[in-house]
């Protein structure tokens, strides 16, 4: 299953690296962040619970990167 969620970071090496925090979280098979237009794609592995995996993404990212964020 693959979700959208607007984010709002500050620049585009910021983002990168919300990318790969993202990407490392478990229950994720994989995630794209577009600084551009300030989403995040993330695809869940088979029988995760997207809003649980979620919450570890937004607490991956936020030890990166403090002032970003992940609207859910």
């Amino acid at each position: 299953m693959k979700k959208t969620y607007k984010i709002d970071v500050d620049c585009a090496n910021c983002a990168n690296k919300m990318e790969e925090a993202a990407q490392k979280t478990h229950g994720v098979a994989n995630a794209t962040v577009n600084f551009m237009a300030l989403k995040m794609i993330v695809e869940f592995e088979d029988g995760q619970e997207p809003k649980a995996v979620m919450q570890e993404v937004r607490k991956n990212c936020k030890k990166i990167e403090d002032d970003c964020e992940i609207f859910l």
